[in-house]
């Protein structure tokens, strides 16, 4: 039995009070940084203020704000709460109170970099905590031009600018695990961080930032986009459209700068949707304009290049992708470059004509749609998660899955398993909602490979590690989740070899 005084829980902050959910003890939009509203707008993340009395934990915080319409991926619905004070974190713990601290898993969601938040029913952790006997932690980071866009330029001795707000988002969230978690029941010692896509990225980048040196202590990328960082001077094009579509001269500091401060926020997210989702695309054919930027501080070089040269951390990494990664984004999230036109502006940009024939070899039928949905979902997803993997796998140990499970009716819609059809199967949440749908007369055997997939991580997180050989060069060692599982080495090797060390536009 747990007491009503188990579910209050001190804080550095104050208190906060729990209940118990799904049968897990829960906590639910708690402050992990101030909210960066006013001043703080386009600011790092400053420490929470304190509380007077005991905070009500009961339900989720508002979602960073993000265009709607995208709430069946994560994002936001018609009339789901969002605001610009968003910067909370929830917690889930085992009903069953002990004195031995559990391992910690936080989740970091994706989205594009423009949309998403914990909120999300995909985003649930109770069955990791009830299965796996851990502490789960998901938060909110700021998305979209808020968190993802590069104004410092515009930044003033007064008012400035911070970049990278997003990922200094992510880094003050697993501060506030270190210094808060072990009240929780949770290991500050043996931190897990996971993510999809934009997520699983941004697990990869953390991997790269000294700021976040020692706050995890393990990591798993599920289709990290890892590719989508880009250096200042690309970021200052892709800021230079934003403010323009604002109507506001940006060769005028002062202007701009009281413009993105004090603009109304919902005015910022229509334009830098139209931007993201209709403009971008087509001007900067492979590019995400809503992404990490190479700075010197948080970022201090690009990512790739951190795993090959060892200045990444050195911690256990297991990284995959999904069979066919593009092909439910063409149609969910048209942003990442699955349509034929915008990969020939992409390959004329940065390839040789070598190059783009030897693509077309591999990717036989090319210019045909079906296979620049393939060349597109290779690019934005599993390009990175290779070429991560070689590099890290020198350094440290790193091992390689690919999910390949589809159900008949996931086949008939997107022909393999694609992007985010594996986020049922890590929680536990096989047979619901609208991805649900796709394991009818499967229900069965959809769980019990959801089962195998997320006992991976839930092993994983309590320091055993997977029970296939490690990733390295030699022998490029996979596991395939599927109807049966079955480890290959050096799977899809001609496209490998045609990919080569591409990374695609900077």
């Amino acid at each position: 039995m747990t007491r009503s005084d188990d579910l209050t829980i001190e804080t550095r902050s104050g208190p906060v009070k729990g209940q118990i959910h799904d049968g897990v003890r829960t906590w639910f939009g708690v402050p992990y940084a101030a909210a960066p509203v006013g001043a703080l707008r386009f600011r790092a993340p400053e420490p929470p203020p304190a509380w007077d009395g005991v905070r009500s934990a009961d339900s989720f915080g508002p979602l960073p704000l993000q265009k709607r319409g995208f709430e069946a991926i994560g994002g936001a619905g018609e009339t789901t709460p969002m605001s610009e004070d968003c910067l909370t974190l929830n917690i889930s713990a085992p009903l069953k109170i002990s004195g031995k601290l559990k391992p910690v898993v936080v989740w970091i969601y994706g989205g594009g970099f423009t949309l998403g938040g914990s909120r999300s029913p995909l985003y649930r952790g109770n069955h990791l905590v009830e299965d796996g006997d851990v502490v789960y932690v998901s938060f909110n980071y700021r998305v979209g031009l808020f968190g993802f866009a590069d104004f410092s330029r515009w930044g003033t001795p007064g008012s400035p600018i911070d970049t990278n707000l997003g990922l200094r988002d992510q880094i003050a969230a697993l501060t506030w695990v270190q210094q808060n978690i072990r009240a929780f029941g949770g290991d500050p010692d043996r931190v897990t961080i996971f993510g999809q896509s934009a997520g699983a990225a941004c697990v990869t980048y953390l991997m790269c930032v000294p700021a976040a040196h020692g706050l995890f202590h393990r990591a798993l990328a599920m289709s990290p986009s890892a590719l989508s960082v880009y250096g200042s001077d690309r970021h200052a094009l892709f800021a230079r459209d934003l403010v323009s579509l604002l109507g506001v001269d940006p060769d005028n500091r002062d202007a701009t700068n009281h413009a993105l401060k004090t603009e109304d926020g919902a005015r910022l997210v229509e334009a830098a949707s139209r931007y993201y989702y209709d403009i971008a695309p087509d001007k900067y054919p492979g590019m995400l304009p809503s992404s990490p930027v190479i700075d010197g501080d948080i970022l201090p070089k690009h990512p790739i290049d951190a795993f090959q040269d060892g200045s990444a951390m050195k911690i256990p990494l297991v990284i995959g992708t999904m069979s066919r990664e593009g092909a439910i984004l063409d149609k969910a999230l048209p942003v990442i470059s699955t349509r034929v036109n915008r990969l020939e502006a992409m390959f004329a940009g940065t390839a040789t004509n070598s190059f783009r024939d030897r693509i077309a070899d591999v990717y036989r039928g090319f210019p045909s749609k079906k296979r620049a949905i393939d060349i597109g979902g290779d690019f934005t997803f599993w390009l990175p998660a290779l070429q991560i993997a070689e590099g890290h796998s020198k350094h440290a140990d790193c091992w390689s899955y690919r999910f390949d499970y589809a159900t008949l009716l996931t086949r008939l819609a997107f022909g393999e398993a694609t992007h985010g059809l594996d986020l049922p199967m890590v929680f536990g949440t096989t047979g619901e909602g609208e991805l649900g749908r796709l394991d009818l007369f499967y229900r069965r055997r959809s769980k019990a490979v959801g089962h195998r997939f997320r006992t991976l991580f839930t092993q994983f997180a309590h320091g055993r590690n997977p029970d296939w050989d490690r990733y390295d060069t030699a022998g490029r060692m996979t596991r395939i989740f599927d109807h049966q599982d079955r480890i290959e080495g050096d799977p899809r090797q001609e496209r490998r070899l045609a990919w080569g060390t591409y990374r695609g536009p900077a």
